[in-house]
């Protein structure tokens, strides 16, 4: 076997591991994260999650991946002409692998030239009246005539509306199920024609049929790509205010454009204006903001960790774990006032949180806020 050879069944290796990683039981993105950086390696840490798991409090084995489901998903992609793209990829879109969510795998379909342009979100209402799906398409068009890649969730309505609109210059949708998984039933040829003249994305496998508990996840994926957000209407709790959201916390701007007082879809954009969104009545106002921006942050760092040697070591690593189990509780608190508070280094904390995280017994929030689970 040549070297080139060799290498190449340890790049396949690698790359099937980290699909198995990715899949795994507990393990989000956050935690991905921590683990690549521990151990180095997808295969790595797959052979030690078991035992992180087990100091974390976890009585049952914890169900990985198996390398004969991973393959079969490889298959899967390859049949339907998709492709599979990891965080490590030079293709995979820096301005999402800059989030702290950032998904360690994304499935694509379609033009992945797209995920290299800059992209701009458009979000909305699914009851959405006829006046704010025409100003919808025609904001998408204009932009997308400005370079602009339009990025939206496929949804009925705004997303739908947006999608259309910059068909011809370009767009990605994110689904909130798997790539063939078409939702809602009504959008099937708009999905199709984006798959064949723009971009489909899912961090979810193929035959996933979308949950209730997938559609935030993919809203920050929608926000994560994009260098700003706006709502055209919304109402005051929908899913568009949690992009919204999620956009300010991935220090993106936020958009909006103002509606009538008394139209209830007009609310939670005019609420996200008396928040210090962005008033917007035309593509101007989004053009000339986003020119005064300036880039993306960078990816936040993760610490690097070497396992304790030495029972010293584990007993001082035992009376940690109990002291930052008193210290966390259900109610969620900041990562920043564990650290400070709890006086352990930041090393210790992150490989605490991550055994908590794989035994099931710890979950993330919005804004670096972490809370252990009742």
């Amino acid at each position: 076997m040549t070297a080139h050879a060799s290498l190449s069944l340890s790049a396949a290796q690698e790359r099937i591991d980290w699909l198995r990683l990715a899949r795994s039981e507990t393990i989000g993105p956050a935690t991905f994260r921590e683990l690549l950086s521990r151990y180095g390696t997808a295969g790595a840490a797959l052979e030690a999650v078991p035992e992180l798991a087990r100091c974390g409090g976890r009585k049952s084995g914890i169900r990985l991946c198996t390398k004969e489901a991973a393959e079969h998903e490889l298959e899967q992609l390859d049949r339907l002409g998709a492709v599979l793209l990891r965080s490590c990829d030079e293709d995979y879109p820096e301005a999402l692998r800059a989030i702290d969510s950032a998904p360690p795998v994304l499935t694509c379909k379609g033009d992945r030239e797209l995920l290299k342009r800059p992209s701009f979100a458009i979000v909305g209402a699914r009851n959405a009246s006829l006046n704010a799906r025409k100003l919808a398409r025609r904001l998408a068009s204009e932009l997308g005539e400005s370079g602009l890649v339009i990025t939206s969730g496929l949804a009925r309505g705004i997303d739908a509306a947006a999608h259309e609109g910059a068909l011809e210059s370009g767009t990605i949708a994110v689904l909130a199920g798997g790539i063939d998984s078409i939702f809602p039933p009504e959008n099937k040829d708009l999905h199709h024609r984006i798959a064949e003249q723009g971009l489909l994305v899912a961090e979810s496998p193929p035959g996933t049929q979308p949950k209730a508990s997938h559609f935030p996840r993919r809203n920050r994926i929608v926000s994560g790509l994009s260098k700003g957000v706006l709502v055209v209407e919304a109402a005051l709790r929908s899913g568009s205010l949690i992009t919204a959201r999620l956009a300010l916390d991935q220090g993106r701007e936020v958009f909006a454009i103002p509606g009538s007082p008394l139209d209830p879809r007009a609310k939670g954009a005019n609420d996200l204006i008396r928040q210090g969104a962005v008033l917007t009545e035309s593509a101007q106002d989004v053009l000339v903001t986003l020119s005064g921006l300036s880039g993306l942050a960078e990816p936040p760092p993760s610490e690097g960790f070497a396992p304790p040697s030495t029972d010293a070591e584990d007993a001082g690593l035992d009376e940690a774990r109990q002291h930052l189990e008193e210290l966390l509780s259900p109610v969620p608190i900041q990562l920043d006032d564990l650290l400070r508070d709890s006086g352990l280094t930041p090393g210790t904390v992150s490989l605490i949180l991550l055994e908590l995280e794989l035994a099931g017994r710890l979950e993330r929030h919005p804004g670096h806020r972490i809370a252990l689970i009742a």
